[in-house]
């Protein structure tokens, strides 16, 4: 199953190589608006020579996953680190005998393909059920940018624990929304999945975190190992996660931007369906067409083959991409 619901291997944005095969004469450089990646990166500090050549100390972990809970309102001992949040959606399935799983969906489909390697039963399910021993939500949701109320969270979550199943609450998109998070207090059998590359425009750092209550947080930091993050994603991420200054400038800016991109889709003829402020996604007469239009201009946006009038536009990253951008969306 691929990233947008179709069979297939896994497709993910953000990959260049395709966009130069299916555009070999498309000019360079590309922009990349198939992800849902900050454009503006924080700017990370120089590290010292030791964030490189030692082992991270269990302190430093520590200094981090502390910050992360400043950062979520959650408490220290409840956050556990990661080399990613893929790392934890990987992890997570195998932490319980095979079962059966709901996905609320359409979504990231790295879920469902990660319980059912994992040998479960995997469903795609429309809303929140506690008919099942996991279920999965992504809040908001990736491509639309659905939210599932905390309080309908919490219910399902309760539901669930008394019959011994889990939550888990992907909140990759969560950290520049207006969103009830449940990282304050998650409920028994809830895993909350935090993404850290996505806000700060640091995929490449690779570091995510989850958060629950006792007894999954010691079963997910066992699973994970030690030294799983590395020096230089432990000084940047804890430099990041604790300038709550840079987070609240860069949530006004994207939401800015997200606005602005609306605009631009909507004169060319697109219907907003949703996104978040770091993406929007948006339905077109002729999607497929417009797809290949931009892809000849060098502008990759991320499409979905189960969906066919859908395309997901990520943010320019500068005022030169916005005026390719626009004019490629006015020349068609």
């Amino acid at each position: 199953m691929t990233s947008d619901g179709e069979e297939g291997a896994i497709r993910h944005g953000g990959d260049l190589g395709e966009a130069r095969r299916l555009f070999p004469q498309a000019p360079e450089p590309w922009i990349d608006l198939s992800t849902g990646i900050n454009p503006i990166p924080y700017p990370w500090p120089a590290l010292e020579a030791s964030a490189f050549t030692r082992l991270p100390a269990r302190a430093d972990l520590a200094a981090l996953e502390a910050a992360a809970a400043q950062a979520y309102g959650a408490r220290p001992d409840h956050v556990v680190a990661a080399p990613g949040t893929q790392a934890l959606i990987d992890l997570i399935p195998r932490l319980r005998p095979p079962g059966r799983v709901a996905v609320v969906g359409p979504t990231y489909a790295e879920h469902a393909a990660s319980w059912a390697r994992a040998g479960h039963a995997v469903a795609a399910v429309a809303d929140l059920t506690t008919e099942a021993d996991v279920v999965v939500v992504v809040n908001p949701n990736n491509p639309d940018g659905r939210v599932a109320p905390a309080c309908d969270l919490a219910s399902a979550a309760a539901g669930l624990a008394a019959g011994g199943g889990w939550l888990v609450v992907d909140e990759a998109f969560a950290d520049l929304e207006p969103v009830a998070s449940l990282c304050g207090a998650p409920p028994p059998g809830c895993l909350v999945l935090r993404s850290f590359g996505k806000t700060y425009g640091l995929a490449g750092l690779r570091l995510g975190f989850a958060v629950a209550a006792e007894p999954l947080i010691s079963a997910l930091r066992r699973g994970i190992g030690p030294w799983a993050v590395s020096g230089p994603a432990i000084v940047i991420g804890r430099r990041a996660l604790a300038d709550e200054a840079w987070r609240r400038e860069a949530a006004a800016a994207r939401s800015r931007d997200a606005a602005r991109l609306d605009a631009l889709l909507a004169a060319a003829g697109g219907r907003i369906v949703g996104g978040t402020t770091l993406f929007r996604t948006a339905d077109f007469s002729d999607a497929q067409g417009l797809f290949g239009h931009l892809g000849r201009a060098g502008i990759f946006v991320r499409r979905f083959e189960a969906a066919p009038a859908r395309l997901r536009f990520g943010l320019p990253p500068d005022e030169a991409a916005w005026t390719r951008l626009a004019a490629a969306l006015g020349a068609r």
